[in-house]
C-alpha cells in the first residue's frame, strides 16, 4: 500500500483509513461489531439527538443474502466477499429541552456523518477495513430493514478483513489504492468562502 503523507501532523490513524474493495469473505464477529458501533455510539450530535441508526448483517446470518441483493452489480461485485454489511439511517426530527417535541432536525445527516466516522476509525485501529456505499437500492434498503416514518436511508457500509488488490476482478483491480485528497487551500477558508 502506497503509504499517505499529510501536510500537516496528525495521528497516523487518518492517513491510515481508506477504503478497499478487496475483501477476504472472512466474517466479522458480532463482537467487533459491537465495538465499531460502540465507537459511533460516542459521536458529537446536535442536542446530543443521537440520530444514527445501523442495521447489519452478517455473512453467516439469514439476513445477508437480501442486504447483498440491495448493493448495484458493481458494488456485488466485490462487496459480497465482506464480513458484514450496514445499512445506516438517520431520524429526521429531535428533542430540543424546553421545547416542542419533536422538531426537524437540520443536522440528521451531518451528525449520522460523525458517527460513521467514528465507526470507519474504529474499524482501522481494530485491523478491520470499511468501505461506505451509497451505489444500492434505498427503497428496497427501507423496505428490507423495516424503516420506520421519520427516518431516512444514508447509505451502506460494507466491513471485513482487507484481501490482496488481485483478488479483484480485473476491471477494478488498479483502483485498489489510496486516494489523494484536496490540499487545505481547496476546502479551508478564513473570513469569506471563495473557489
Amino acid at each position: 500500500m502506497t503509504e499517505r503523507v499529510p501536510d500537516h501532523p496528525i495521528d497516523g490513524i487518518f492517513a491510515r483509513r481508506w477504503s478497499p474493495r478487496s475483501l477476504t469473505g472472512e466474517n466479522v464477529p458480532v463482537s467487533e461489531l459491537h465495538r465499531l458501533f460502540e465507537a459511533a455510539r460516542w459521536a458529537a450530535s446536535s442536542y446530543n439527538s443521537q440520530p444514527w441508526r445501523f442495521v447489519y448483517a452478517n455473512r453467516d446470518s439469514a439476513a445477508w443474502p437480501e442486504f447483498v441483493t440491495l448493493l448495484n452489480p458493481f458494488n456485488q461485485s466485490w462487496a459480497e466477499k465482506a464480513g458484514a454489511l450496514i445499512v445506516v439511517a438517520s431520524r429526521l426530527t429531535m428533542s430540543v429541552p424546553n421545547g416542542p417535541e419533536p422538531v426537524p432536525s437540520h443536522s440528521h445527516a451531518f451528525d449520522t456523518g460523525a458517527a460513521c466516522a467514528n465507526l470507519a476509525l474504529q474499524a482501522v485501529h481494530s485491523g478491520l477495513v470499511t468501505h461506505s456505499m451509497v451505489g444500492f437500492d434505498f427503497e428496497a434498503a427501507a423496505r428490507v430493514v423495516g424503516l420506520p416514518e421519520g427516518y431516512r436511508i444514508e447509505a451502506m457500509i460494507a466491513v471485513g478483513h482487507q484481501g490482496p488488490a488481485e483478488a479483484l476482478p480485473e476491471a477494478i483491480r488498479a483502483r485498489e489504492a489510496p486516494n489523494d485528497r484536496l490540499p487545505q487551500t481547496q476546502f479551508a477558508f478564513e473570513g469569506r468562502f471563495f473557489e
